[in-house]
């Protein structure tokens, strides 16, 4: 059997404790972490900015048919109540839509990044 050079072996050892040692593996678990933590924050600040526009959307069309009924009848006692309807769900679209940036921002923020010690 062929005896392995000692400097492969100290080249290996090295590796083993510069990659696998507990501080590196703490490290990098914190980093994964965080980065995981930051993609899920993204796609919730994603979703909500799809529900705004969805909302906007449905909002506008629900607007744009009162106000068609108001100039075709010029009953604006009847389609008021929908265009106030339309103008109140968008302004909670808004609230909620900056409700879910900040706390997505905070929580970010507040997770360890996983600073190296």
């Amino acid at each position: 059997m062929a005896q392995v050079n000692p400097l492969i072996i100290d080249v290996i050892q090295q590796t083993q404790t510069a990659t696998l040692g507990q501080g590196v593996v703490q490290v990098s678990g914190a980093g994964k972490a965080y980065q995981s933590v930051a993609q899920s924050t993204a796609l919730a600040v994603q979703d909500a900015t799809d529900a705004l526009r969805n909302v906007s959307t449905m909002a506008t069309t629900a607007a744009g048919v009162a106000l068609a009924q108001i100039l075709a009848t010029g009953d604006t006692k009847q389609y008021q109540p929908t265009l106030d309807s339309a103008q109140a769900i968008m302004t909670q679209a808004i609230a909620d839509f900056s409700a879910i940036g900040a706390a997505a921002g905070t929580i970010l923020q507040q997770f360890p990044a996983g600073q190296h010690s």
